[in-house]
């Protein structure tokens, strides 16, 4: 039988912890449970020791975000003899048989190596993702969030990625493929993991009978800026490392042009500083991931046109600027919708 360690990322989340630890011990399957306490002052570890003092823990003097934590976590359960590894936010609540049915989908299919749920809102009324899409804009987005939690969404399909807050890894896949990019710190360091992944010839897979339940927002909603700054500095990156080079300028001009209206956006909600200073260490950091676009574009095990296969053509749903933007794009040069 398969060996599962869930691993929940920790940095000041006392008030959630406690229901999100408490729904992972009464899943319907038996699983190591590892928290990766990040540096937490709110008394965080004190819970841990005094209310759930059997579950292992990895301790961090500091936060080191949700990249390099887990990957901590990950190492762990490996070490310990893990065939899969999921991740769960401290935020979150899962379904009893949340884990059960993940589990049973990558038993069944060993061409899958990440498979992840219908993740809604805490309150269940509204979907937070169904699997994360990404387009030919280099904009990566959660199917679904935002809309009615209904039945929209309750067939097996594959999708193009997971949302690092409730997916299931196969460990044999991230021997292949490696961790989580530990620079990448919040922010689309699981879409990087999933196209990296899709890169290396595995499946990424939404199982709707996989249910958990997400307070949105809970942790990057206590820094200032902090969302701002994680996404002009991850964007790049995430386009750099993995899009195939037959499609770097068609996805990159459409890229830039967003990105650049992402900067003026921020300037104008006074977020300047936080735009500016992830513009800056991304480039500081790009000689780094064009490295690493070699070492991962080297390896690819599929072609160019399956990969472009699976993206979205076409602009998140929310982007509502951007679809203006692009709408007088279209009028000045005549092309149709």
């Amino acid at each position: 039988m398969s060996k599962t360690t869930v691993v929940i990322p920790n940095w000041n989340g006392v008030e959630s912890l406690g229901d999100c630890l408490d729904s992972l011990l009464g899943q319907s399957i038996t699983t190591n449970i590892i928290v990766v306490e990040n540096g937490s002052k709110d008394g965080s570890l004190e819970l841990l020791h005094n209310k759930y003092p059997n579950i292992e823990l990895v301790l961090h003097e500091k936060n080191l975000g949700f990249a390099s934590g887990v990957n901590s976590g990950i190492k762990k359960a490996i070490n310990n003899g893990s065939n899969y590894v999921a991740l769960f936010n401290n935020d979150a609540v899962a379904d009893k048989k949340w884990l059960e049915n993940l589990v049973n989908y990558l038993d069944a299919d060993p061409k899958t190596g990440i498979a992840t749920c219908k993740f809604t809102s805490i309150d269940n009324k509204h979907l937070d993702s169904t699997g994360d899409l990404y387009t030919n804009w280099g904009l990566p987005f959660p199917r679904g969030r935002g809309e009615a939690v209904g039945s929209q969404y309750d067939n097996d399909t594959v999708v193009f990625a997971a949302s690092g807050g409730a997916s299931l890894y196969r460990v044999s896949m991230l021997d292949e493929i490696g961790l989580f990019d530990k620079n990448f710190f919040a922010y689309y360091e699981d879409v990087d993991i999933s196209f990296r992944a899709q890169l290396a010839g595995w499946k990424v897979a939404y199982v709707p009978s996989a249910i958990a339940y997400h307070q949105i927002g809970a942790t990057s909603s206590k820094i200032k800026g902090f969302t701002t700054y994680q996404t002009m500095k991850n964007l790049p990156w995430l386009y750099w490392k993995n899009v195939p080079t037959k499609y770097l300028f068609s996805v990159g001009i459409r890229l830039w042009l967003a990105y650049f209206s992402f900067l003026l956006s921020s300037l104008q909600r006074r977020q300047a500083w936080p735009a500016v200073k992830g513009m800056f260490v991304s480039l500081i950091f790009l000689p780094t991931k064009v490295i690493q676009r070699y070492q991962i574009q080297s390896k690819k095990k599929v072609s160019n046109e399956y990969i472009w296969s699976i993206m979205t053509h076409d602009l998140p749903p929310n982007a509502h600027k951007l679809r203006a933007l692009r709408s007088k794009l279209w009028k000045i040069t005549g092309r149709k919708a």
